[in-house]
């Protein structure tokens, strides 16, 4: 398994196993998610054309958040919420595509 799958995989983790449930009418998918990944440890920065990103070792990886899997931007992760199962996942990013600037 590659560092970035395995970094992946601790994310869906992280997700699947919040401090607090992700609660729609409560809280914003994306504050959300940004907090229980703080939460965890992971450095969570600004970032410019996604919303948010996850720092490491002087790279980062970019994500955005949806409650829909249809059409997704390659280029970047997805925390994708599927509210008939009220289930989140975590969609990497293709390898093919370039970090957003």
């Amino acid at each position: 398994m590659s560092e970035q799958a395995k970094l992946y995989s601790v994310i869906e983790d992280a997700i699947r196993r919040p401090l607090i449930p992700y609660d729609p009418t409560r809280q914003s998918l994306k504050q959300w998610t940004m907090f229980v990944l703080r939460d965890k440890g992971f450095k969570v920065v600004y970032a410019q054309n996604a919303d948010f990103a996850i720092e490491r070792g002087g790279e980062k990886l970019y994500f955005n958040v949806s409650d829909t899997d249809h059409e997704l931007d390659g280029k970047f992760g997805w925390v994708v919420w599927d509210s008939a199962t009220k289930t989140l996942s975590v969609i990497p990013k293709n390898t093919d595509s370039k970090a957003p600037n």
